[in-house]
């Protein structure tokens, strides 16, 4: 949405640590950081966290994959092949504490901090993953797999953490409303 904006932007994504990706933003290198958790109060940052909504999480292997595994979901991922969020992701802290309340526990193939590589793993069989199910059309398209389950349960929620208490930055603006709004529809 930013780079359809009238005025001309220029869009920099920048993947990485969230502790440093927050001290660059209170540094003013960067307008605003999209995260799975709000910025914790205790780094005493002057930071507001925006809540722009959650959803729930589908998973996704290939063919050979999901006919095994969707029968009987969520309880046939008992020892199946998984690859996960590398340990600090909101997403893998829920899923581990799912997995301990329905009694399971995954074969964990993989952990990755890279969601793309990820899926590309998951893409060639490696194991099934998570992902939130606002991108599942996009997933299934680009990758080549198939839903093996949805869980309602688990929520994938969505920041926007700025030096700002009301955002006001146009393409700050845009990106938070259509993040809204897809989270919204899902």
């Amino acid at each position: 949405p930013a780079l359809h904006l009238p005025e001309d932007v220029q869009v920099s994504c920048i993947d990485g640590d969230p502790d440093r990706l927050l001290a660059q933003l209170t540094l003013h290198e960067l307008d605003v950081v999209i995260s799975d958790y709000p910025a914790n109060p205790r780094l005493g940052l002057r930071v507001f966290n925006h809540a722009l909504g959650d959803c729930g999480v589908t998973l996704f292997g290939t063919a050979e994959l999901a006919k095994r595994y969707r029968p009987g979901f969520p309880r046939s991922l008992d020892g199946a092949p998984l690859l996960v969020p590398a340990g600090n992701a909101a997403l893998r802290r829920a899923m581990d504490q799912w997995f301990d309340e329905i009694g399971i526990r995954p074969e964990i193939r993989g952990e990755f901090s890279d969601s793309g590589l990820l899926k590309a793993f998951g893409s060639r069989g490696e194991g099934m993953f998570l992902t939130p199910n606002v991108i599942e059309a996009d997933v299934r398209r680009m990758y080549g797999v198939q839903v093996v389950g949805r869980e309602e349960r688990l929520r994938e929620r969505v920041y926007a953490i700025s030096m700002e208490k009301r955002l006001a930055h146009p393409a700050v603006v845009a990106i938070t409303r259509a993040a809204r709004a897809h989270l919204d529809g899902a």
